[in-house]
């Protein structure tokens, strides 16, 4: 089942374009990753998912409902995780969860266990919170009522090193219990741990769209060797770069082929590594200004 549809969504403030011509599936039960750098596009695709921005053209549904139309219901199963997150200042952690606990009306299954992983003192009012803990308060606002889905905004912002990997422990929890989610963010690394597939979106659009694993083997594997020989005499892609001595390219091809090229040359050193999402990403923006 698709959870999330998007059918050439599209959205420009005046002339300036936020977002063009996205087509999209998020299934259930996966963690969709969402990756690009402040800018791209990901803030205003997640706002015109859940109706705070309306689409210049084109469409999306949530399970199966249409933003436009129902978004009252969708958001009845969808919790959301903003990447500017504002509270209420003036109201305790306690009386800004049981505000949201009456907005659903719903029993609020895991907010003891939430409670226990990201500690906040309840007692004190939000405006003396700080950045981290603020988030940490609206990461147990979107799960503590059990949701389908949670589409979260750079949800780990401010969150110290030990948290962002309690917090990944957790999507990971809610992940085999056949929940939703749309993780977007710039940081590489979380993305690669906790994302089934991933969407990369530059300047709006929509340029990679793939499994995870999928996307890395089509970049093929990074080489780095040395040679007895003078490294200019290295024939091989066109893509070589010589620095101090080391010869790095990419390769594509199987890799007994690459074994059958260096028999020709004598080898002092040689590094064989996959590709990472970092070095993806790095492929898709590079040139950009």
């Amino acid at each position: 089942m698709d959870v999330i549809v998007t059918k050439d969504l599209t959205k420009y403030y005046g002339k300036i374009k936020g977002i063009e011509s996205l087509n999209f599936t998020v299934k259930k039960g996966e963690v969709f990753g969402f990756l690009g750098p402040n800018g791209a596009g990901k803030t205003t695709t997640i706002r015109t998912l859940l109706g705070y921005l309306q689409p210049t053209r084109g469409s999306a549904t949530i399970f199966g409902k249409n933003i436009e139309e129902n978004i009252v219901e969708i958001k009845r199963e969808v919790a959301y995780i903003p990447g500017d997150l504002n509270i209420y200042g003036h109201l305790t952690g306690e009386q800004f969860l049981d505000y949201f606990a009456a907005l659903r009306n719903r029993e609020m299954t895991l907010l003891d266990e939430l409670l226990k992983i990201f500690e906040v003192p309840l007692d004190r009012k939000v405006k003396g919170y700080s950045k981290g803990m603020k988030q940490k308060l609206g990461i147990i606002q979107a799960f503590m009522d059990d949701p389908e889905m949670v589409i979260m905004d750079e949800p780990t912002a401010g969150l110290d090193p030990l948290l962002q990997q309690k917090f990944y422990d957790f999507i990971l929890k809610q992940k085999k219990k056949g929940k939703t989610m749309l993780f977007s963010s710039h940081i590489l690394s979380e993305v690669d741990k906790i994302c089934d597939r991933v969407g990369i979106i530059r300047n709006g659009e929509l340029v990679a769209l793939e499994d995870v694993e999928t996307l890395k083997h089509k970049r093929g594997k990074k080489i780095r060797l040395k040679i007895k020989e003078k490294p200019e005499t290295f024939k091989g892609p066109k893509d070589i770069k010589i620095k101090n001595g080391w010869i790095e390219f990419i390769f594509t091809d199987n890799i007994d082929q690459l074994i059958k090229k260096l028999s020709k040359y004598t080898i002092l050193d040689l590094e064989i590594n996959d590709f990472a999402l970092e070095d993806i990403f790095i492929h898709y923006y590079e040139g950009q200004k």
